[in-house]
């Protein structure tokens, strides 16, 4: 497998970021070994970077500017952007995160490479929803409606230590009182939360 015939099938499938799965779907004549050298061999030359193990990023002969919001997406799934990230991203709070955040299904994990942090809490099947696909420099990203980063970040915040105390949040209390309260008030209900104890704390 040489490398410029791997990137004209990666490219053109849009595999900007993929994992050494996804090789052997395209390379199905490969043996494991081999595709391990191989990597090796691109990420020592600069032509890959690795993103965790078994998941890597083209970089060369073009960087793609691939969003952090699509790479942390791949990176652990199912998951969705939320939390602090996507409250940022709507302008709800006026801080960038020192992370890339996200809600999953699975159990709560954090990974750091050349992009950053990314840092993944989890919910209950049941609660992992409220989140669409949004257009980023031609990347889909899964990310929460306003409505659910807010009520996902009060739960992990302090709702589930029972006691919601917003005075210190830094929230835009116009952006907050313009969100729909049907969806706040059903995204509540998925955490068993008060959307009335919600309101008289802002």
């Amino acid at each position: 497998m040489k490398f410029r015939d791997l990137y004209k099938v990666l490219e053109s499938k849009k595999f900007f970021v993929f994992s050494s799965d996804d090789l052997l779907l395209f390379y199905p004549d490969e043996t494991n070994e081999n595709l391990k050298k191989l990597i090796y061999r691109w990420k020592h030359k600069g032509w890959i970077n690795s993103l965790k193990k078994g998941l890597y990023e083209l970089v060369y002969p073009k960087a793609f500017n691939i969003p952090d919001l699509y790479i942390a997406n791949k990176m652990y799934q199912p998951s969705y952007i939320s939390l602090e990230t996507a409250l940022s991203h709507y302008s709800i709070i006026p801080e960038v995160s020192m992370a890339v955040t996200s809600i999953s299904t699975k159990p709560t994990r954090q990974y750091k490479n050349n992009h950053g942090l990314f840092m993944y809490r989890t919910v209950r099947p049941d609660v992992y929803a409220g989140y669409y696909v949004e257009e980023i420099r031609g990347f889909s990203i899964l990310i929460a409606e306003p409505e659910k980063a807010f009520i996902d970040y009060l739960y992990f915040k302090n709702y589930r230590k029972r006691k919601l105390q917003l005075d210190n949040e830094r929230f835009d209390k116009k952006r907050v009182t313009r969100m729909e309260k049907r969806k706040l008030k059903n995204y509540a209900a998925l955490y068993n939360m008060d959307i009335g104890e919600i309101y008289a704390n802002l």
